[in-house]
């Protein structure tokens, strides 16, 4: 059986695990009203759409239903189509700023399939590139993240946005 480390996910788990007496991050982040400080860059009545500050590749986001539930089953018709709308907005969005050659779109739910934070239902969207993954992270314990949150931000939010979607 190989196994992949991932020693730089510790800090982000650590702090989960820490924050939650203190209620849910996405939820907190959503209320708050400040998009630009949470990376919040796409919101419609029902979902939104943030980059996850832990990302594993440039433009890394997630996509969430407003509303907090831990799993799809919770959602109603109206929140998963609002969610997929978003998902292929920001598809769209990352596809003209950041030009990836492939995506990884997934869930993860419950802490024993990989949910970071389990209690929230939320959507990966992680672009890819060929070769954008190599040996830093096993040979030196560090992930190479080539952009940064703020950049990849402020070019999601630059795209000039289509009236006729009805998010924008």
């Amino acid at each position: 059986m190989q196994r992949l480390w991932a020693p730089w996910r510790e800090g982000y788990i650590t702090k989960v695990i820490n924050n939650q007496h203190r209620g849910c991050i996405f939820c907190r982040v959503l209320k708050s009203n400040k998009d630009a400080k949470n990376y919040i860059f796409l919101r419609s009545p029902l979902a939104f759409a943030v980059l996850n500050i832990y990302p594993y590749s440039n433009g890394h986001c997630l996509i969430l239903s407003n509303r907090h539930v831990s799993d799809i089953s919770q959602l109603t018709p109206a929140e998963i189509q609002a969610m997929m709308e978003l998902l292929l907005e920001a598809k769209k969005l990352l596809q003209k700023t950041l030009k990836p050659h492939g995506f990884n779109i997934g869930l993860n739910l419950g802490r024993m399939a990989g949910a970071g934070i389990p209690g929230h239902v939320h959507v990966h969207v992680v672009p890819r590139w060929q070769g954008d993954h190599n040996f830093m992270p096993v040979t030196a314990g560090t992930k190479v993240i080539s952009q940064s949150l703020g950049k990849i931000y402020e070019l999601l939010t630059d795209v000039p946005r289509k009236k006729s979607s009805g998010l924008w």
